[in-house]
């Protein structure tokens, strides 16, 4: 099963709880390009990494894949395969989605309903709104997904191979207290929700550059390919997508990046 890479068209931070959560007002949507899992009926608990993106992982219990499925139940075992395809801590919920790719397919498995929505959100704040698998704004700490509908965009993503950790990224933040989104317009218009997505921002967008600079450099390298309408940095980086007119343009944009960065992760694909 395809556990989709998550894409944040946009993530205001509007505050921070006194437990030092932050709270956010995030536009996400997917990809039709992510990692995958299966999972069979085994006599222990295992966890089997493949993919090229397999040895930045370890299948140690700390693993979110795992936690995922001892959260569902902490006594069934299962063979659990991931194909490990989407960069890792590069803020497109790789990880997230992972989790909940396997919480789908283990309660299948296993005959069991999902756990409740506070215990998901243990996992992390992206893995409730994987969960629910489509495009949503989510809002508070991750607890609060409104579903919405969006256009296709025709898109790239671009990683230039460099992870990031996500509290560091907040610790750099200058303002925690951020103005929310706009209201999401309420049409498919194409045009209409490429002049919203223009007017929000990604608040972790300058404390990330600031620790990865080479992330301003795939931003430039995205705004300069033909057609591209918005370039914009995903979470809490280091991945950026650009969106474009057609799906034509962005193909002919990541090859394009590609043989300039022959080390830079670049991928054509679709986000709604």
């Amino acid at each position: 099963m395809l556990a989709p890479a998550k894409i944040n068209l946009a993530l205001h931070v509007t505050g921070q709880r006194a437990d030092g959560y932050h709270l956010l007002d995030s536009l996400v949507c997917f990809a039709d390009i992510g990692d995958r899992l299966s999972v069979t009926v085994a006599d222990e608990m295992t966890l089997t990494l493949t993919g090229p993106m397999a040895g930045k992982l370890t299948a140690d219990a700390d693993n979110l894949v795992l936690q995922a499925a001892h959260l569902l139940d902490p006594i069934k075992t299962a063979q659990i395969t991931l194909e490990k395809i989407l960069p890792v801590a590069s803020g497109i919920g790789g990880g997230s989605s992972d989790a909940a790719t396997c919480l789908r397919l283990l309660a299948d498995l296993w005959h069991l309903p999902l756990p409740d929505p506070a215990a998901v959100l243990t996992l992390g704040a992206d893995v409730p709104v994987c969960l629910a698998g489509g495009a949503a704004r989510m809002q508070g700490i991750g607890e609060t997904i409104s579903p919405l509908s969006l256009p296709a965009f025709p898109a790239v993503l671009v990683n230039p191979g460099l992870s990031l950790s996500t509290p560091a990224v907040f610790q750099q933040l200058a303002s925690k207290t951020n103005p929310t989104l706009q209201p999401p317009p309420t049409s498919l218009d194409h045009s209409q929700w490429l002049l919203y997505l223009k007017v929000q921002r990604n608040d972790l967008e300058a404390p990330a550059i600031a620790l990865c600079p080479t992330i301003a450099e795939v931003l430039q390298a995205l705004v300069q390919q033909s057609g591209c309408a918005l370039a914009r940095m995903s979470g809490a980086g280091a991945t950026s997508f650009g969106l474009f007119e057609t799906d034509a343009a962005a193909r002919m944009a990541a090859q394009e990046i590609q043989a300039r960065q022959p080390n830079w992760w670049v991928k054509p694909t679709r986000l709604a």
